[in-house]
This record gives structure tokens, C-alpha cells and sequence, in this order.
């Protein structure tokens, strides 16, 4: 490596990120850029560690100690070069990736691991900023085209890797912008979209052709579309939002996280809401239930919409603040973490289960009714209240943010007859086909709930599986 001693003699330090008074202000991005200085010493910590486990904590398998020692030597081009070999969309997971990669480096053994996100974000940056970053369209076609019905990270990355095999690419999706999640469901604080658009225009320059505002199977149906293509991906994601079965459930003011941060997406869009613009955190006592990422999306929507509190709960206790003796390394540390949203303010609460809502008499929600929970000691997962701890805390909007079951079942998947799995996602065999010929499936409808990192990667893999299985038809033909 560049620095054989740079784990050593430098120490990991966090991208600088905004004043917390600044950002909470506006809804652009709240990470800044390292000092120049900053990132060589950070990417000199990158151990010459024999077998790098990063790569094990990676799905996409990206070249991580080649590319720390290119910026430490200050071979940017070269470094973007290897970023591109294993990741079409290094700036989104930049962004967004919770990082597995750091939680398998070697050098978190028994030190912080290397700032890995933070330097594969500062490489693509400097990529497009230098005007590297090119469409790149390819030499030939061979006319197979292919469908997409998705256009999230998944089906992107797969129109991305069919699209430079030489196949027509279309990409349907039913909303009225191209992005999927990344478009309406990350806020503008985590990725603008003017990030997620300058990608799209590549993909466009080098042949992919888009169609938002297209439900497959209402607009276009099925049996067309395996008609008019020579192969179907299916990469629609896992929309379907845990729900919360509990009494007062109907009142108004109690949403789904995904349709909160769609509302407010559409507002940094310039889209006009019907009604009162939509749902709003703006001077409201705000609860969340879900103590994941998109929990905490909806903690940094609120704090800039001027939420008069907001308190976000979890069912699961407060994680350890290092890893317990079951969780050794390289497994991800399931330890207590701070989002930006975090820093910026709110309360948390762990060990809560929600058991009700209650509200006025124009049928607004009021009040959220909760009570303390531990873990049964017999194995079965169960929770079980603690007696004398029910309480109730003030709620004029409570957004609902744990989690998603599985794709959305939809007029597609049903005119399909696709086989599903148990836990009701779209089955597929180990090339990428589901059960109905011609038709494939990646990213989180048949993976379930997962990492944007996972997806991509599922996309480069069906892409993969695709492209052979059409050139091996034409080779029988």
C-alpha cells in the first residue's frame, strides 16, 4: 500500500458534514467535502492486510484497497476507473450505503475502521467534476431488447450492464419520474436529486430508453410486454409497508412513512400537493414507529418542516455501544449508531410497543398509547409487556416506518403468475429466471427488504444471467 504505516500514525476522522442550525434549514445535502490534505491521510490508513475482509462485507465486491491506495497516490482517474469495474452508481452509495464494507475492514479489529464510504464518494465527485465521467454508449447492438419494470437502484443498474451488452434497453416505471425509491422515498438531505438526475441523463446518452408514468399490467399489460420483448426483469422492489393493526389506526394523521416522504419529495420536486400541500411534521408533535433508516429519514423531514417534537420509538432495546461477544467481526456491528437526522435533535425510546391511538372528535389523532416491552426469556422472540408501564404521549401526526413485507401485489405479478416464495416475494432460480419463461427478478422483490448496495448488485447479476441467456438463444437460432 501507499503508506505501510498510515493505520498507525493516522486516526479515522468523520467527512465534515454542515452546522446542524444551517442544514435543518433547507433539504440540501448535509455532508461536506474532506480537505484535500484530509483524504490522503484517510485513505492511507488502508491496511496492507492480506486478505481484505472488506470485500467480504461488500456485495458488489468493490476493489476497496486498490482504489484507497490510487487516492492516496493521487491516481484519481485510475481510482474511478476501479470504482466503475464493480459499481455503476458509486455516488448513490456514497450517499446512502450504510457502509458493511467498514464493518468487515481488518483494521476495525481493534481500531475505527477506514472512512471507505466517505473516499468512494469523494472519487466520483472528483470524476465528474474533472469531466471523466463520459456516456459511453457500445460499438454494436444485437437488437434483443429487453423490458425493465422498475427503474430503483436495481433495475438502473441492470438497464446500466444490458444497455453496454449491446440490448435495447426500455425502462418502465409507474411513476411519473424515473428513480424509483431514490426519486420519492430518500429525502433530498441524503440525496439531491440532481445527483440521481445527472446519472439518468448518461444512462439516456448511451441508449437506455425510460418510460415514467406506465404501470405495467394496468397501462401495458404483461402478455404485451412478453410479446414485444425477448426478455421481462422484474425489479419493482418491496413496497409493501409493514402495517400496525392497532385501535384508532383510521385516524387522521396516522400515515405510512413512504407516503410522508413522497409528499415532501414532490415539494423539492416543485410539484404542487392537492388539498393543504400535503402531510406536514410543520408545528405538529410528531411520533415514529421504526427505528430504522427510514425512521430516521422521516426525523430529518420533520426537524426541517419545524416539528414541535418529535420522538421516535422501537420495539427492539437500545443496541450495545460495541459489539456484543455474539456479533464478532467481520459480521455488521449491530451496535447503537447516530444518523445526521439524530445530531440535528428528537427523542428515541426503545423497548415500546405501541398499543393504540386515540383522538378528537373531528377524528385527528390525539394521543399515542404505548407501554414498556422486554424480550420473553424462551426463545420464541416473543415480547411481553411490563406491567405498570403503559403511558401515552401527545401525537398530532405519527408516521409509520417499520419496514416492508414484500413487492406490492399488484395486477402485474398476478397476470404473470409468477411463482412467489413464502415470505411472499417473487421466487427465482439461480440464473435470475422466475417461472415463467422470459421473465426475470432482482433487487428487493425477491430478495425482500434490503441494502441499496444488495440491489445493485442483484442488478449487475441479472444482467449478467439475461445477457448470456439471449446469446445463447441467438446462438440456436
Amino acid at each position: 500500500m501507499g503508506k505501510a504505516t498510515g493505520f498507525i500514525e493516522f486516526s479515522r476522522v468523520k467527512a465534515p458534514s454542515r452546522p446542524v442550525a444551517e442544514r435543518v434549514g433547507d433539504f440540501r445535502h448535509v455532508q461536506l467535502d474532506y480537505a484535500a490534505d484530509e483524504l490522503t491521510r484517510q485513505s492511507a490508513r488502508c491496511m496492507d492486510c492480506g486478505i481484505p475482509f472488506c470485500h467480504q462485507g461488500c456485495p458488489l465486491g468493490n476493489l476497496i484497497p486498490e482504489w484507497n491506495d490510487l487516492v492516496y497516490r493521487g491516481a484519481w482517474r485510475a481510482a474511478i476507473d476501479r470504482l466503475h469495474a464493480t459499481n455503476n452508481f458509486p455516488e448513490f452509495t456514497g450517499l446512502l450505503c450504510p457502509a458493511p464494507c467498514e464493518g468487515s475492514c481488518v483494521l476495525a479489529l481493534n481500531r475505527e475502521a477506514v472512512t471507505i464510504k466517505s473516499i468512494e464518494l469523494a472519487i466520483v465527485d472528483r470524476a465528474f467534476a474533472e469531466g471523466w465521467i463520459t456516456p459511453e454508449p457500445p460499438v454494436t447492438r444485437t437488437w434483443k431488447k429487453v423490458a425493465i419494470v422498475g427503474s430503483g437502484p436495481a433495475g438502473l443498474a441492470a438497464a446500466a450492464e444490458l444497455n453496454r451488452a449491446g440490448h435495447s434497453v426500455t425502462v418502465f416505471e409507474k411513476a411519473d419520474r424515473i428513480g424509483g425509491l431514490l426519486r420519492y422515498g430518500i429525502p433530498e438531505f441524503k440525496l439531491e436529486k440532481r445527483v440521481l438526475d445527472r446519472r439518468l441523463e448518461l444512462l439516456e446518452a448511451e441508449g437506455v430508453v425510460f418510460r415514467p408514468g406506465v404501470s405495467v399490467g394496468d397501462d401495458v399489460a404483461a402478455a404485451d410486454l412478453r410479446r414485444d420483448f425477448d426478455a421481462v426483469l422484474l425489479a419493482g422492489g418491496a413496497g409493501q409497508p409493514r402495517e400496525l393493526p392497532v385501535p384508532g389506526r383510521h385516524l387522521h394523521g396516522v400515515h405510512v412513512a413512504m407516503d410522508y416522504l413522497t409528499v415532501q419529495n414532490r415539494r423539492c420536486e416543485g410539484d404542487i400537493i392537492a388539498g393543504d400541500d400535503g402531510i406536514t411534521a410543520a408545528g405538529k408533535d410528531v411520533i415514529i414507529i421504526g427505528g430504522g433508516d427510514t425512521g430516521a429519514d422521516c426525523l430529518g423531514t420533520a426537524h426541517r418542516q419545524g416539528a414541535r417534537s418529535v420522538t421516535q420509538l422501537e420495539l427492539l432495546p437500545a443496541p450495545p455501544a460495541a459489539r456484543a461477544s455474539a456479533n464478532p467481526w467481520p459480521e455488521w456491528p449491530l451496535i447503537f449508531r447516530t444518523s445526521s437526522a439524530h445530531e440535528e435533535g428528537g427523542a428515541r425510546e426503545y423497548a415500546v410497543r405501541t398499543s393504540g391511538f386515540s383522538g378528537d372528535e373531528d377524528g385527528q389523532v390525539r394521543l399515542l398509547h404505548a407501554e414498556r416491552v422486554s424480550r420473553a426469556t424462551d426463545g420464541s422472540g416473543r415480547f411481553d409487556a411490563v406491567p405498570g408501564t403503559a403511558f401515552a404521549l401527545p401525537a398530532d401526526l405519527v408516521l409509520l416506518a417499520m419496514g416492508f413485507t414484500g413487492p406490492v401485489r399488484n395486477r402485474l405479478l398476478d397476470d404473470l403468475d409468477v411463482r412467489l416464495t413464502d415470505r411472499g416475494t417473487v421466487w427465482r432460480d439461480e440464473a435470475w429466471r422466475t417461472s415463467v419463461p422470459g421473465v426475470y427478478a432482482a433487487g428487493d422483490l425477491q430478495r425482500g427488504q434490503s441494502l441499496i448496495v444488495w440491489a445493485i448488485a442483484d442488478g449487475r447479476q441479472a444482467a449478467k444471467a439475461i445477457d448470456q441467456d439471449l446469446r445463447d438463444d441467438a446462438q440456436v437460432s
